[in-house]
């Protein structure tokens, strides 16, 4: 009767109903949590002696999951069910919470109590953190920065009732000394960024400490679920970058270009990925796109390009480009603040004379004397491209089409006597319309919005990236058949 009464019921897994705290931590659906799961060799969930730990815990999903699977695998060798979970949660699952309250809910998700000291914990503990533990940790301060995260003091030296969000992984120079033990599996899902409190509010990226700090741990396995921001680089992901595409330890990849087909309730730009270091094993990695539905797999070195394309499809068109000798565009491309003027800079209303300069701004346009321009002046009596620092919309996610928005915003012809601002930058400089408009054709193609979109992961790009992109012969020669070769694989992008 009660059986029969309960099927009836939806009884979703209240993991996969949680609401996100914010895109910094977010947390991980149970379905993703397996696919990260599955990677591993499956015997290691039949052994007593693996130790596994998530190393970030939210919601505790990571460790119920290898707990369902531990209690499957190791049936046969320890029949007894409470012998059995006594075991499992005793002796080899680890975690360290991120804030106090992700202590308790992860407890209570892998203990069935916030509290395993209690009656209602599934095993007994002797303290009420069991093997899930928290400590609150301050931030070293030094000239108003922690030196382990670089925290702003202003934003995060808080009063004691407040978390300090210093998480203890990566604000120690010893982790091995918070467990003291060694771990088979590290695996996990970071936090992804904390507020610099610099301009702009920029956010500093954190999620690579992690995976820093568990390699010092130097599991057999570690797998984290991560923002695919790092595979072009950027703030403070330069070095992280290169030390990953050299890493020969990374077996698999799995990259969402729309974050949303992975966290369908989070905007992350740029994607997210998951991915396998093996310490045993030494190769090339399995990289699979994942992308509206689609998936497509690679087996390939990661060091290959100056940045990680993340698109497979990408690959062979790359190497064909690569191999056309010719001189690249980079030539045309203006250095960023190409006039020496701040994004924030803002002209006059009006001419207050014939020689005043047209001055293109983020707020639209004003007039700026000819005389105080000092910087970019062989681009002031030229045609030439406008084009946006910002070079994606969307948050670099695609639209309700399923494109991706690429060189959208402000791409235009304009004319001698107009310059810009920061906010953007210039390529080219004629003497007549025709070939600036030549120049604003191609670079409206498929094509290059495709290359654009492989190495760039974040909305507003390092004007590297274009330098490692455009070809001049394409410039001049670009042929309808170069445009339907592309077209084919890369259709979602405008």
């Amino acid at each position: 009767m009660a059986d029969d009464f309960y099927s009836g019921i939806y009884n979703p897994d209240v993991l996969s109903c949680l609401a996100n705290l914010s895109n910094d931590e977010v947390f991980t659906p149970p379905e993703i949590a397996n696919q990260m799961l599955d990677l591993l060799p499956q015997e290691l969930f039949q052994s007593p002696q693996t130790r596994f730990l998530d190393p970030a815990c939210k919601s505790g999903i990571f460790l119920r999951e290898i707990a369902k699977r531990l209690l499957k695998g190791l049936e046969p060798q320890i029949p007894d069910l409470q012998l059995r979970v006594d075991h499992i949660f005793q002796h080899q699952l680890y975690g360290i919470a991120i804030t106090e309250l992700t202590s308790l809910l992860s407890r209570r998700s892998v203990y069935c109590s916030k509290y395993p000291n209690s009656i209602y914990s599934v095993t007994a503990f002797d303290d009420a953190q069991g093997n899930i533990r928290y400590k609150r940790i301050q931030h070293q301060w030094k000239d108003g920065r922690c030196v382990f995260c670089g925290a702003s003091q202003s934003q995060y030296d808080r009063d004691v009732t407040l978390e300090t969000h210093a998480y203890e992984l990566i604000h120690t120079t010893r982790p091995e000394e918070i467990f003291k033990m060694k771990f088979d599996v590290i695996i996990g899902n970071p936090p992804y960024q904390l507020d610099t409190g610099g301009a702009g509010r920029q956010a500093k990226p954190i999620y690579n400490l992690f995976v820093e700090q568990a390699k010092k741990l130097n599991p057999r396995f570690l797998s984290m679920i991560i923002p695919s921001r790092w595979f072009a680089g950027g703030m403070g992901l330069d070095n992280f970058r290169d030390s990953m595409m050299q890493d020969r330890h990374i077996s698999k990849i799995v990259d969402f270009a729309n974050a949303k087909d992975c966290f369908p309730q989070n905007s992350i730009s740029g994607g997210v990925c998951y991915f396998l270091r093996e310490r045993d094993v030494i190769g090339d990695c399995e990289f699979t796109n994942i992308n509206s539905g689609q998936t497509n797999v690679l087996v390939r070195p990661l060091n290959e390009f100056s940045v990680l394309v993340r698109y497979n499809e990408a690959v062979s068109i790359i190497h064909k480009i690569r191999n056309i000798d010719k001189t690249s565009l980079d030539i045309l491309i203006s250095p960023l603040m190409p006039f020496g003027l701040s994004t924030d800079y803002r002209g006059n209303s009006a001419k207050s004379s014939s020689t005043d300069l047209t001055l293109y701004a983020s707020n639209g346009t004003s007039y700026i004397q000819r005389s105080i321009i000092s910087k970019g002046v062989e681009y002031i009596d030229k045609y030439k491209i406008l084009i946006s620092k910002t070079s994606a919309e969307h948050a670099g996610e695609p639209g309700k089409d399923g494109t991706f928005k690429v060189l959208t915003s402000s791409l235009k012809v304009i004319n001698p006597g107009e310059i810009c601002t920061h906010s953007y930058f210039i390529i080219g400089q004629y003497d007549n319309y025709t070939n600036a408009n030549n120049l604003l054709s191609y670079l409206k193609t498929r094509f290059v919005r495709f290359l654009i979109h492989c190495f760039h992961e974040s909305i507003n790009p390092s004007q590297t990236y274009f330098y490692a992109i455009f070809n001049a012969q394409a410039l001049l020669h670009f042929s309808s058949s170069q445009t339907l070769f592309c077209c084919r694989i890369e259709n979602q992008y405008l």
